[in-house]
């Protein structure tokens, strides 16, 4: 746990209060170089923690992987320094019948926490098509039911209970509303890659009947990743941009901005959330 929410002695001021000596938990942060064949692919920022899963989900991101037999393996390996692994560098291997990443979508340089976009090589590289068609999912999710996933996300981030400094991503049946999957990061994109690389890894892509929920703002790169996976809704627990409305509508992803019960703002395909009058 120390890696994922490590502790530091902080000075805590208070106005008028004398000044105290506490130890703290924060939000761990390391580099993962990941490595697809032994070529560097790309340096995210990240919290430690479902290593494999971020790395899998972010070849879905790319489009490189699609399957769960689109992956033959993964390892940690020691990198270029000498001493002990550090498990930030982690290497993965395609099966033969999955061609390798194309160079000029390579990101063999940093990722920022803040940014899954960052490094892109050209305007053309930031786009990426689904090889699923969301318009083929009949997803429709009561209103009701949509209004109560902020509350089960926000119980079940024990890491962000404890440090206040982690955002979460979360994956819903829409029927159920039951959180299939849960997973915290320091940076957005890489809690929903978490999320997208364990459904790859369990071989449940795509995610038809899902609902996405982040607990940040909706992106044009969250909605993205979204749609490589399958998914046919997203919501936000803040504001979307304009480019991830005008991706959402596009691909027929049900959007969903300012979910903070009991309303919520719905920007793209409303036709996917019900409410008793429709």
């Amino acid at each position: 746990m120390s890696r994922v929410a490590p502790e530091r002695r902080v000075l805590r001021l208070t106005l008028g209060e004398a000044p105290a000596t506490r130890r703290d938990t924060l939000a761990g942060e390391e580099p993962l170089e990941i490595r697809v064949g032994g070529r560097s692919m790309a340096v995210t920022m990240r919290t430690p923690g479902a290593d494999f899963d971020l790395a899998a989900g972010f070849l879905v991101s790319e489009g490189v992987v699609a399957a769960r037999e689109d992956l033959l393996a993964m390892r940690y390996c020691a990198g270029a320094e000498v001493g002990p692994n550090t498990y930030n560098v982690l290497d993965l291997a395609l099966a033969p019948h999955v061609a390798a990443p194309n160079e000029s979508a390579a990101r063999a340089f940093f990722t920022t926490s803040s940014c899954g976009l960052c490094g892109k090589a050209s305007i053309d590289a930031v786009r990426t098509r689904s090889r699923f068609d969301l318009r083929a999912d009949p997803l429709a999710v009561e209103a009701s039911l949509l209004a109560t996933l902020p509350d089960r996300l926000r119980e079940a981030q024990t890491v962000f209970s404890a440090t206040g400094g982690l955002h979460g991503a979360a994956l819903a049946d829409g029927a159920s509303g039951e959180l299939l999957c849960v997973r915290e990061d320091v940076g957005r994109h890489n809690a929903v890659d978490k999320v997208v690389g364990w459904a790859l890894r369990e071989g449940r892509l795509p995610l038809s009947g899902t609902v996405l929920l982040v607990s940040g703002r909706a992106s044009f790169e969250l909605v993205q990743k979204a749609a490589m996976a399958g998914i046919a809704m997203l919501c936000a627990v803040s504001a979307p941009s304009s480019l991830a409305v005008e991706l959402a509508e596009e691909t027929g992803m049900g959007l969903v901005g300012f979910l903070r019960p009991p309303s919520m703002v719905v920007y793209a395909n409303a036709q996917r959330v019900l409410t008793p009058t429709r």
